[in-house]
């Protein structure tokens, strides 16, 4: 079968893949639709620490063609999204309904792909880059068949990201002031999240003048275009003279966060969402923040899959959730270079790729 490996050079698409069958407590998934996500290119990069080979791609949607034993929540024909939470569903963080925190979910990578005679790693318990991929059962989500699959993909990854920070992390109010650096993506999640949360004013910042239609599109009331204002902080003081509630980082450039803590009003809250280098360091003004400010991480939008997937496309449904204006562009497989170089250059808000 088809799928994308890297090998710690560079990705190639090879056709002679194979996936082991579902053991107990596991899915085998046949992938419709991969969304490539910036995270999949930090890997590639180095930014991201990843054993290699593997096969890579983490935000998909497909439909169950096999369970192993054990599994009764989904069966073969559903179609399902795919989260990149492994988690036990037994520890006691996945008891206090925190399943992104499991550290079942966290840095231990399976191995259930073989090419050649030699095993491959499975990427974020995922592999959404293969035709078929085997995930945890508590992974695969059973959604309705008439969602696209390149939309149904956006939501494992993306969606639970930037509108579950605002709406699980930040727990943003309404009437309540947000800025979202950087509109790839993750940002535009977060700008539809702010627009669900009743926030106002929303402030987009990007350096990319292109991204300011969307952007006002999923939600933004302002935009900053960092290109011609490159003091962002005092372009947005221009709109919130006395800061932002809320400021999400979703770049992941050390600069940015100190820029995401330099806009904060008095209780304010600096979400961080991008991924910077892993040795990476930021500072910021110590004193600055005794007015009951904080800086947040977020991983995964803090989500909880099974209670938010549903959510999302009950929004989805009802037309206040955002997905088919995601995928800016779709790509057969084997043109995964051009996907990847257009989002690295930020041509695409989602680039996914077909099976």
């Amino acid at each position: 079968m088809r799928g994308v490996v890297f090998d710690g050079g560079r990705p190639v698409v090879v056709d002679d893949l194979e996936v082991r069958a579902p053991g107990p407590g596991e899915v085998l998934v046949a992938v419709r639709a991969a969304g490539l996500c910036h995270s999949d290119v930090s890997v590639v990069d180095g930014t991201i620490p990843f054993p290699v080979p593997v096969v890579l791609g983490h935000e998909g949607a497909g439909v169950v063609e096999e369970v192993g034993p054990g599994v009764g929540h989904v069966e073969a024909g559903d179609h399902v999204a795919l989260s990149t939470l492994a988690n036990c569903g037994a520890c006691a963080e996945c008891g206090r309904g925190r399943p992104a925190m499991c550290r079942e979910a966290i840095g231990r990578p399976g191995k259930p792909f073989r090419r050649g005679g030699r095993e491959l790693f499975g990427f974020a318990s995922t592999s959404a880059f293969a035709e078929r991929t085997v995930v945890k059962a508590v992974q695969a989500v059973r959604i309705p068949r008439g969602i696209a699959p390149a939309s149904a993909a956006l939501i494992g990854c993306g969606v639970l990201t930037g509108v579950g920070a605002v709406l699980n992390r930040a727990k943003v109010g309404q009437g309540e002031s947000v800025v979202v650096i950087g509109a790839g993506g993750v940002g535009l999640n977060v700008l539809q999240g702010a627009r669900l949360a009743g926030a106002s004013p929303v402030v987009a910042v990007d350096a990319n003048p292109g991204k300011a239609a969307p952007a006002r599109q999923f939600g933004a009331t302002h935009f900053v275009d960092a290109s011609v204002r490159p003091d962002a902080v005092a372009a947005v003081r221009e709109i919130l003279p006395t800061g932002a509630d809320h400021v999400f980082e979703c770049v992941g450039s050390t600069r940015l966060i100190r820029q995401a803590i330099d806009l904060l009003d008095r209780h304010g809250q600096a979400v961080l969402l991008g991924v910077p280098p892993a040795g990476a360091e930021a500072s910021f003004l110590v004193s600055s923040m005794y007015l009951d400010k904080s800086v947040l991480g977020c991983r995964y939008g803090s989500a909880r899959p099974h209670r938010d997937i549903p959510l999302y496309v009950r929004m989805y449904t009802e037309g206040r959730l955002l997905l088919d204006e995601l995928v800016t562009r779709t790509y057969a497989v084997e043109d995964f270079a051009e996907a990847m170089e257009d989002t690295r250059e930020g041509r695409v808000a989602r680039g996914v790729l077909l099976f």
